[in-house]
């Protein structure tokens, strides 16, 4: 997990600074949890977070108000001390003199928007479960299709990239091709997206590089996708008895979460795209409640029961 640049979140939000002091660059912020100090502004520091970025609001402007300039830079030194990474005022509150005194003192960056507290804060501590999630990288093509995000891995050469091209083609969306980033955002869900440097590009062999953006417009590519489900993409082994109902389930165990899967084998004369978006439809309706499998099974057993 790498921590995030105070920089980062500077440019990230449109952030004002309104008090310049050390380097953003090097100010790194390495939890999500985010603080609202009114107790901290009271006098109480027990169990105190001093790694949080500190976010100011109504209510803690308006308490910091009715203190003489005296008692307020007394709170307010009080909580710059605990060497803080920076203070986030919001709804654009004017900054006391007192705190920018404070700030320059213990060399703390004071910061300004105009959003709500509770989005902004809402929309911070978003980025930064999403910035600081533990993380891997896989060999694969993460792709969009009717909504769901669809992991395709396999060994190098088995079509994963043409079997992308072809969905695409379609009108379904590309997020990754060839390496795939995957955070883990929360218990349950798992982040994917594409490293910057190939981003919206998708390798054919024979072809080269191409820009799904500039081939395809807009529409066909997607920044970052959810991953709810994985297919397994596998060369045909005659010797190899293949699930033919779909009554067993399968799970790839991705940063400790397990993600539904299936193995689909490969040969000529399959038509992949069609069966991944059969495969995306079908797990939305699993998803729902509805296994076609199980119910085929239901009706024989019920027919032979009333046989």
């Amino acid at each position: 997990m790498a921590p995030v640049t105070l920089r980062h979140i500077i440019n990230e939000f449109k952030l004002e600074e309104v008090v310049k002091v050390g380097n953003p660059d090097e100010i790194y912020i390495s939890v999500a949890d985010v603080t609202r100090p009114g107790l901290q502004l009271a006098g109480y520091f027990d169990h105190f977070g001093p790694d949080r970025i500190q976010l100011i609001g109504n209510m803690e402007t308006a308490f910091l108000e009715k203190l003489t300039p005296e008692d307020r830079l007394q709170k307010v030194d009080a909580l710059f001390a605990k060497g803080i990474p920076c203070l986030i005022m919001t709804r654009h509150h004017v900054v006391f003199s007192e705190v920018e005194s404070s700030a320059l003192k213990y060399q703390i960056p004071v910061l300004r928007t105009n959003e709500i507290t509770s989005t902004f804060m809402s929309s911070l501590v978003k980025f930064l479960n999403v910035e600081l999630a533990p993380r891997s990288s896989m060999h694969g093509v993460l792709i969009e299709v009717y909504g769901e995000g669809i992991l395709i891995l396999g060994e190098s050469g088995v079509g994963k990239s043409e079997t992308a091209l072809e969905v695409v083609k379609r009108g379904h969306r590309l997020i990754a091709d060839d390496l795939v980033e995957v955070r883990r955002v929360s218990d349950t869900t798992l982040l994917g997206r594409a490293p910057e440097i190939i981003r919206h590009l998708i390798e054919i062999r024979g072809i080269g590089i191409l820009d799904v953006k500039e081939l395809y417009g807009v529409s066909s590519v997607k920044m970052q996708e959810n991953i709810n489900f994985v297919i397994n993409l596998e060369l045909w082994d005659e010797k190899k008895t293949y699930e033919r109902l779909g009554l067993q389930e399968e799970f790839n165990e991705i940063l400790g979460i397990k993600v539904p899967s299936i193995t689909i084998p490969v040969r000529p004369g399959r038509n992949l795209a069609i069966i991944v978006e059969v495969a995306a439809i079908n797990f939305r309706q699993k998803q729902m409640g509805y296994n076609a499998a199980q119910a085929l099974t239901d009706r024989v057993f019920g027919t032979t029961k009333k046989s």
